[in-house]
């Protein structure tokens, strides 16, 4: 007689996601434009290759006051599930992202980190721990902060957002 399913499991968990989801693209720069920001630029094709609407995409200045009254502009928004921030995670004093969003986040998930870790190492060997990337949740939304650099932000969405972005709206009720 088999056992009893205590847990559903991770697969079961994805088979019940939703598979789209309303995501919002900021990208933090005090150099680049709208007409280069590779970053974001990538991070959008790639949901939107996987069935995801970018609903919003802006680019805003590294200033923490910017940034806060974004993500609280954000989050206050019902048809937005996803924020993904790019740049501004670098080790310099112009760089105020994961300062500034892991202050406003009610819950962060270390294994993000760590697994970004893990995938950026192979490609970028030691300068890999001048990169910093973070996730967490903001009133009931996913936040994701991404490096500026083009090849990071391609490698954190295929390898790490989208497979598992339907299994973490279904768990945050969104």
């Amino acid at each position: 007689m088999p056992e009893p399913r205590l847990k559903d499991t991770v697969s079961d968990h994805k088979k019940k996601a939703e598979t789209r989801s309303n995501v919002a693209v900021i990208t933090l720069s005090s150099s680049r434009t709208a007409r280069d920001d590779q970053s974001g630029d990538i991070i959008q094709k790639l949901l939107e290759e996987s069935g995801h609407c970018v609903a919003i995409r802006k680019m805003i200045a590294d200033n923490r006051t910017v940034l806060r009254a974004t993500l609280r502009e954000l989050s206050r928004q019902k048809d937005l599930n996803v924020i993904i921030t790019t740049g501004g995670t670098g080790i310099s004093s112009s760089d105020i992202t994961i300062e500034t969003v892991k202050g406003m986040l009610e819950k962060e998930l270390p294994g993000f980190t760590s697994l970004f870790m893990l995938l950026s190492y192979p490609q970028a060997k030691s300068a890999s721990m001048l990169s910093r990337a973070m996730a967490g949740t903001l009133k009931g939304k996913i936040v994701f902060c991404l490096p500026g650099s083009p090849r990071a932000c391609k490698m954190a969405t295929e390898a790490l957002i989208i497979p598992e972005l339907g299994h973490v709206m279904m768990l945050l009720g969104s």
